[in-house]
């Protein structure tokens, strides 16, 4: 895909902190990018600074490679829902949604179709007379998203925009949007903090902390090969564990070495090994090598979380069996289970 926005080298000062500490980053035509992280990460300071709020204190902002760092927001061809919808409570549905159309003096006739055909793509057909006070939360944001969808934006930014609805509507708002992008076909650039959002509706995920990109790739990736402890520990559960790189294919930890499928590290090279909650057996003691005592269980609907003690540490266990608190145990799990990292600050 072609690229249709390039940060390159940005930085954001607010006083004498530094926000954004130099983010290089390319957004393609058609892409679901989304900035996932922490409260504070950045993550809203970069979407402002591509939306034209904010003006970076250093670096570039190119759009189909030419710099609109002073171009001014509404020339952009970029458009941006919020969390706070911010839909104009004295306008019926279709005049929020036309807002735009009628600044730019469009003929009647062809507001009139376009409106009418985006409150059809976001299903809300035949809702062009409601009051925008009346509807509930997720049919607001579907009106804050077809207003910016009419004006054919190149880019859409969308800033936390379903952290206000409950989570069963925030479900299928995910589904919604994802397929509306899809219909659309353009880039929509989506901020959030939760990972499971992030991971479910993206074509790309950039993982940002403390003002830097982490890591970037597709959800799969970003999920099963995390490239460091903050990544590993921030999507998903994780059981992160030091070790020492052997050789190529063979970690120790916790008194054993296990054959694994990673390599490319110096010989004897202190790493971090991510092993998912998920990918860990629970077999009878003289099964396994690492052994322990189930400290608690949890039910979780799916499956159980279980906790087990063993002699440097605690394992977090997702599994459908039921083992009782206090009972021995063995830990298995495969070369493939195990995924191996650098340590912070050692690449």
């Amino acid at each position: 895909m072609e690229k249709i926005i390039e940060l390159k080298n940005l930085t954001k000062n607010f006083d004498d902190q530094q926000v954004l500490k130099g983010i290089n980053l390319e957004i393609h035509q058609n892409e679901f990018l989304t900035l996932l992280g922490p409260s504070g990460c950045g993550k809203t300071t970069t979407l402002r600074i591509i939306a034209g709020f904010e003006e970076a204190s250093s670096g570039e902002v190119l759009f189909d490679g030419m710099d609109i760092s002073k171009i001014p927001a509404y020339k952009r061809e970029i458009n941006t829902v919020f969390q706070k919808y911010a839909l104009f409570p004295h306008m019926n549905v279709f005049d929020n949604v036309a807002f735009g159309l009628n600044i730019k003096k469009m003929d009647k006739a062809v507001i009139k179709t376009k409106v009418e055909r985006m409150l059809s793509m976001v299903g809300l057909a035949n809702y062009g007379s409601k009051d925008v006070t009346l509807l509930s939360g997720g049919q607001q944001q579907r009106v804050a998203i077809a207003r910016a969808l009419v004006n054919e934006p190149k880019v859409l930014l969308l800033d936390e925009p379903l952290g206000a609805l409950d989570a069963r509507l925030r479900k299928e708002m995910q589904m919604e949007l994802k397929k509306i992008q899809k219909e659309v076909g353009i880039t929509f650039v989506f901020v959030t903090h939760d990972q499971e959002e992030a991971l479910s509706m993206s074509d790309t995920v950039v993982v940002m902390n403390e003002g830097t990109i982490q890591q970037i790739g597709t959800p799969i990736d970003i999920y099963n090969e995390p490239e460091n402890r903050f990544v590993a520990g921030f999507i998903g559960e994780s059981n992160i564990i030091e070790g020492i790189m052997i050789k190529d294919f063979l970690v120790a930890f916790d008194d054993f070495e296990f054959i694994c499928v990673d390599k490319g590290f110096p010989e004897n090279e202190p790493v971090d090994v991510v092993i998912r909650p998920e990918d860990i057996d629970i077999v009878q003691p003289d099964k396994a090598n690492l052994k322990g005592i189930v400290k608690s269980v949890t039910f979780k609907g799916v499956h159980y979380e279980t906790i087990v003690t063993t002699k440097y540490r605690d394992y977090r266990i997702d599994t459908t069996d039921y083992f009782a608190v206090g009972l021995e145990v063995g830990l298995t799990f495969t070369p493939e289970d195990i995924h191996v990292m650098w340590q912070m600050g050692s690449y």
